[in-house]
């Protein structure tokens, strides 16, 4: 539940209410309260400000996951698999967009303009085995480029990671990690 509640959301809760208790202690004559909400009130709030200028939210899932497949992700999912599920579907700070690193790495984010963004996920079952689906509007970066890089992105996700690449609409590519164990 925590990883549903942006930190900037709290900075910004939190933040607000000790400065607004800063100035209510300011003219009320209370010199205590006065100074908390202002020391802490103040910068909470500003570093709130900052958290949610730099907020990444979390990706959606294109459904919702049955329990056929979370079954099948508890026994066959790769640690690579979980991490990357839980890494995109959180709240980031910092960063541009949802994997830019590892786009960048496996050559399919050459500038910040051309980089494919994730817009969701998916979990399924293909062939008995766990599958964690990657869609991406990818305009600039052609599908073509992406399939020349397959066995690039295989070994940068595995092992135990098959990489599947098609077109899942106009300008969108479906990537599929699929465990091969």
């Amino acid at each position: 539940m925590l990883r549903k509640i942006p930190l900037a959301l709290v900075g910004l809760t939190v933040g607000s209410i000790l400065t607004v208790m800063g100035f209510i202690a300011y003219g009320t004559g209370n010199s205590t309260l006065n100074l908390a909400g202002f020391f802490y009130g103040i910068p909470l709030l500003l570093g709130g400000l900052a958290l949610k200028a730099a907020e990444l939210k979390p990706i959606p899932f294109l459904k919702e996951t049955t329990p056929e497949v979370l079954a099948l992700r508890k026994e066959k999912a790769t640690a690579t698999q979980n991490q990357l599920r839980l890494d995109v579907t959180r709240y980031r700070y910092g960063q541009e967009a949802h994997l830019d690193e590892a786009l960048q790495r496996l050559g399919l984010s050459p500038t910040d303009d051309e980089r494919p963004i994730l817009t969701k996920i998916q979990e399924d079952k293909i062939n008995d085995h766990y599958a964690l689906i990657l869609y991406f509007d990818s305009p600039l970066i052609k599908l073509e480029t992406w399939q020349e890089k397959q066995e690039k992105i295989t070994k940068f996700f595995g092992p135990g990671i098959d990489a599947k690449i098609s077109l899942a609409g106009e300008n969108e590519i479906e990537l599929a990690l699929i465990t091969n164990s």
